[in-house]
């Protein structure tokens, strides 16, 4: 099953028997924030993004992606060679290049503000930097009537209770039918989780070794 931006509205209100004017109208508070519940409680594989860019020579910063969350790896590309960078606090590069002129090829990275990352030490070339990371998925709510994201693909059965957990604190409904909600999306956000952090990210023949040790 899948929701198009079209189908989960009528979903929400089918579900809950509203076609009531203002619930209507907030229809697309309940997706956002259930979407948002979803992507600060799991990583899904389709959120992994991988960008290049270039850092100035002896500027000690490079920008991020406009939808990065948080890194996986970010690595410094010289003569065809990917050198991986360390992530390190913002007061340990401080610490390691006190001097921003010394330069050499980057050997640390760090979150310097929500755009930007600091070098350390400063770049002494253009080099090429490769950055994989977690990004933040577009809404449902952006993508017209047929439109279909990632969440609503694969995490369809999530997303509509979590909309539904939404929906239902909004209307004021009994405690016991909004605990019965939460209860079955929280149950369905932790098999998401253990899908996409476990079974999709783990390879099963160093899982089975790891169950059953050769001798």
């Amino acid at each position: 099953m899948s929701f198009t931006y079209s189908s989960l509205k009528t979903a929400i209100q089918n579900y809950l028997d509203n076609s009531e004017t203002t619930f209507v109208d907030t229809l697309d508070t309940f997706i956002k924030n259930a979407e948002e519940d979803i992507i600060k409680n799991v990583e899904m594989l389709g959120w992994r993004n991988n960008v290049t860019g270039t850092a100035t020579t002896g500027s000690a910063y490079l920008g991020m992606p406009s939808d990065y969350l948080s890194p996986y790896s970010l690595a410094v590309i010289s003569s065809n060679v990917h050198y991986y960078l360390q992530l390190k606090h913002v007061t340990f590069i401080r610490d390691y290049t006190p001097a921003a002129a010394t330069t050499g090829r980057p050997k640390y990275y760090g979150q310097f503000d929500q755009d930007t990352f600091i070098l350390a030490p400063t770049p002494d070339a253009t080099y090429t930097f490769e950055l994989h990371y977690l990004s933040r998925p577009s809404s449902l709510t952006a993508q017209g009537d047929s439109g279909t994201t990632y969440i609503s693909v694969e995490a369809s059965d999530t997303l509509l209770y979590g909309c539904l957990t939404e929906a239902a604190r909004f209307m004021k409904l009994d405690q016991s039918e909004i605990g019965m909600l939460e209860n079955e999306y929280m149950q369905r956000l932790a098999r998401l989780k253990n899908w996409s952090e476990g079974k999709q990210s783990r390879e099963e023949t160093r899982y089975d070794r790891l169950r059953n040790p050769i001798n």
